[in-house]
């Protein structure tokens, strides 16, 4: 087993967050100035041009530095702090409240929808083939 490190794949990572972020390919074209086809080419690349960079995390509303060193884990220790400290007391942006979800059940619940609306559709298409 290797001690090496994979090289961070900027492109990946940019992607990753993109779709964090709801954001369509030409969405984020548009923000900065491109095609969705370039958008498409700098998300499969292993390194981005610098000022590009700046641009996309501009668009993105993030840093250069959150794409660079941006990973999976880092996503959900982010919504696991949020919700441990969000039913925290004592600091002055939430006295007194408590959270009341997980936003992971709100995410989950979501995707359960979802399929179940494709799950609709396809029951559906079949009928109408049938007839």
């Amino acid at each position: 087993m290797s001690t090496e490190t994979r090289p961070r794949n900027i492109g990946r990572n940019i992607s990753r967050i993109r779709e964090l972020r709801g954001m369509k390919q030409g969405a984020l074209a548009d923000a900065i100035g491109t095609s969705q086809q370039t958008i498409s080419s700098i998300e499969t690349s292993e390194t981005v041009d610098f000022e590009k960079l700046v641009q996309i995390a501009k668009a993105l509303g993030v840093t250069v530095e959150a794409i660079e060193n941006f990973t999976e884990e880092s996503v959900f220790n982010f919504f696991n702090n949020f919700y441990d400290n969000s039913s925290s007391q004592g600091n002055s942006f939430n006295q007194g409240m408590y959270a009341t979800f997980n936003p992971l059940d709100k995410v989950v619940e979501l995707y359960e929808r979802l399929v179940q609306a494709e799950k609709e559709k396809v029951e559906y298409l079949e009928k109408l083939l049938k007839k």
